[in-house]
């Protein structure tokens, strides 16, 4: 052994190909940059792609410092402003010029400092004429802040009737300062809520490992980081390690935690010719495996990607609130004027005091923070939800459409079944039957054929070692033969034996009970001169299909299998699956034409499958919906696919669908019903009634609120049972 002492270990987002140097807007995830900034739409900060914790909690932590000093001074100020109505006794001798002065003193550092990450944004929505949110806080508190420095500064710019028995000039400088650290309050609970919404994503970046033991052509071991690792290489996974890469098992017999791709908490056998998936955690055996997807080709990144993707989608429904939102800020500009208008003409005295602290507050208390964040924010946390259950929406769109569906049409082979032959039946006249099988997997070694295969794989399941055997010849169509020592065995169908001059009649009439469940019958001879019995191969039906199915039926869908196999093997598959609608040897290309007559019939359709003849079907339903088991083609194709390619997968993505977009629902209705209702409320109109009014603090506070009950209610979705 000899591990590298010092070792550069690339991030997690490294390892597993994600783009670390992309950023996007949490309100419109489709603005995309290279390098951190702000949203050209609304002004919000960018996010990177592939947030980290600790870039989390770095974004948090500067937000907190400011919101920690603008919480002291707005304090301050608020006692040196109110202490002529409070009676505080240390500065009621104060003249009202001298307080003015500290009042500026203590607001400047709130609005100039504490403030600083609005006023840029706030400018660029101004020269760029496209105004957000910021546009609005920006007027609002620049008004309220000038206003009251020129108070200060030149009171004798304002007309004798603004001045106050004192002969100063009302100063709003708590009410600009008390906006702004209200605003990082709600910045800072929005940027703590938002950083969970990455949970998935981190969670899936750190499931990755960072380094492998990679062994050497002189059959040492070193200890490498696994960017370096290519295809092809061969990596010694120890006991309790995760498994670094996608690749087959060249020695070694162990049991693998898979459940971060299966969700089944039962480890999976490997030996020799298995399978394995980078992330997943081996046992207690050790294993010499062979790279063959390697960084951005890993099961685990490709899941990474699709998510992360799939986040920076756009759903329709979003579309319409952009279509709002995208005037609200004029419309609010306007009845911001006609407030100030109409307190300046039939308010009471002090007239103008009134017109600008009614229209700051209708300014801040429409801001649309909530109204932008309503729909990304809840299909970023339901992405993520689904990514943690194997469940991957290429969009958003697809989650939308997921909640309408109601027929599900599913492909039979390796949806319904696992999708390869497997040995189901082993009948002998004969007691020994491991004895038989080591020799029968002896001569089925040297044979490609499906049939050959899946006993091979039988024999390697029960523990048996093949015999070996001699003179192995295969004929084309009709079975093979072999010597074991002196015994000959031959293997094939009953016209294969018959040519060697072995009668089947005795074994015949079980042989057709079988036909009849839609398996392949094969019969076997040792010995050469009479037969000894028969194997049954079929494609397995999947131990979860049946349960899947029922919950989908007794959920109101209408499922229907379409398949290219005989009608006889779909309606044996149908029947014990409970399956009412069956539509067997259908083609490749006519695939497509069912779904499309489905949808004409006013169905909405999901169509399910995993292989390449599944994909223009996939392609031309309302939702395609790809086993994560299947061809790549297919899951390219589909808006939906299910990692583990359990049936299961498919109840838990329609759930979460409609529970996003109930979430969606009630996010838009309360970002509408909080504008609706406190606009109004802002410019006063229960003032001549019970003389209530909102002042811009109030305002503030409110908008806030407004944006974090959003998040909120939007990271329901992560505690949702599925």
């Amino acid at each position: 052994m000899s591990p590298t002492p010092t070792m550069s270990i690339p991030s997690a987002a490294t390892t597993v190909g994600l783009d670390i140097h992309q950023y996007a807007c949490p309100m419109h995830p489709e603005v995309m940059r290279t390098s951190p900034g702000d949203c050209p739409k609304c002004g919000m900060a960018l996010i990177a792609v592939a947030t980290t914790a600790s870039d989390s909690g770095e974004v948090t932590s500067q937000l907190k410092y400011r919101l920690w000093a603008g919480s002291v001074l707005s304090l301050l100020l608020l006692i040196v402003a109110m202490s002529p109505m409070t009676g505080t006794t240390f500065l009621l001798d104060m003249p009202p010029r001298q307080r003015g002065w500290l009042e500026l003193i203590l607001s400047t550092p709130v609005v100039l400092w504490v403030g600083a990450p609005i006023w840029p944004k706030f400018w660029h929505s101004l020269m760029s004429l496209k105004f957000n949110m910021y546009t609005l806080i920006g007027i609002g508190v620049g008004l309220a802040y000038l206003t009251s420095l020129v108070a200060v500064l030149s009171p004798s710019l304002f007309p004798r009737e603004l001045h106050q028995q004192d002969g100063s000039i009302a100063r709003y400088f708590d009410a600009a300062a008390m906006i702004i650290t209200l605003i990082m309050l709600g910045d800072y609970l929005q940027s703590n809520a938002i950083g969970k919404t990455s949970l998935a994503i981190q969670q899936l970046l750190e499931m990755a490992s960072n380094v492998a033991w990679k062994v050497l052509a002189d059959d040492s071991e070193e200890q490498v980081a696994i960017e370096t690792i290519a295809v092809g290489d061969h990596v010694r996974v120890k006991p309790g390690e995760k498994i670094p890469i996608d690749g087959s098992v060249l020695e070694g017999n162990s049991r693998v935690d898979e459940a971060m791709i299966s969700g089944e908490p039962t480890p999976i056998s490997k030996s020799p010719g298995s399978k394995v998936i980078g992330a997943t955690i081996n046992g207690t055996g050790s294993l010499l495996i062979c790279a063959e997807d390697v960084g951005a080709n890993t099961l685990l990144s490709r899941i990474v990607q699709m998510v992360s993707q799939a986040e920076r989608t756009r759903a329709p429904i979003q579309r319409q609130a952009d279509l709002i939102a995208a005037y609200f800020v004029q419309v609010v500009l306007l009845v911001a004027v006609l407030t100030a208008f109409m307190w300046w003409w039939l308010g009471p005295e002090p007239r103008f005091s009134y017109a600008l602290l009614n229209a700051i507050s209708v300014l801040i208390v429409a801001c649309p923070c909530a109204l932008g964040l309503a729909t990304p924010i809840s299909m970023t946390v339901a992405m993520g939800r689904a990514a943690r259950n194997g469940i991957l929406f290429r969009d958003a769109d697809a989650i939308e459409q997921m909640r309408d569906i109601d027929t599900i049409v599913i492909d039979k082979t390796g949806t319904l079944t696992l999708g390869h032959p497997a040995l189901t039946d082993f009948l002998s006249d004969k007691a020994e039957e491991q004895e038989q099988l080591a020799m029968i997997a002896g001569v089925e070694q040297n044979s490609e054929h499906p049939i050959g295969l899946a006993i091979s794989a039988e024999a390697k399941k029960r523990g048996i070692i093949p015999n070996s055997v001699t003179g192995f010849l295969a004929t084309a169509g009709l079975g093979v033969e072999a010597n074991d020592g002196s015994k000959k065995i031959l293997i094939g169908s009953r016209k294969f034996l018959n040519q060697h001059g072995i009668d089947t009649g005795q074994w015949e009439v079980r042989a057709e009970i079988l036909r009849n469940e839609s398996k392949t019958v094969v019969f076997f001879s040792v010995g050469g001169a009479a037969i000894t019995g028969l194997i049954a191969i079929a494609d397995p039906i999947k131990d979860t299909a049946r349960a899947a199915i029922d919950v989908l039926q007794k959920s109101g869908m209408r499922v229907v299998m379409l398949t290219g196999d005989s009608r006889s093997t779909a309606n044996s598959v149908a029947l014990k699956l409970g399956i009412k609608i069956v539509y067997a040897e259908v083609l490749p290309e006519e695939k497509s034409s069912h779904i499309t007559r489905l949808q004409e019939e006013g169905s909405r359709v999901a169509m399910v499958g995993d292989g390449i003849n599944d994909a223009p079907a996939l392609a031309i339903a309302n939702v395609g919906i790809a086993m994560g088991t299947g061809s790549g083609i297919a899951m390219e194709s589909a808006g939906v696919t299910l990692v583990s390619g359990d049936l299961h997968g498919l109840n838990q993505a329609i759930s979460l669908s409609r529970a996003t977009m109930r979430n969606i629902r009630q996010n838009l209705a309360f970002a509408f019903g909080y504008n609706a209702i406190g606009i109004p409320i802002a410019a006063g109109v229960l003032y001549p009634e019970f003389g209530i009014l909102a002042s811009p603090i109030v305002a503030s506070a409110a908008m806030a609120l407004s944006s974090v009950s959003v998040v909120t209610n939007a990271l329901r979705l992560m505690r949702r049972k599925l």
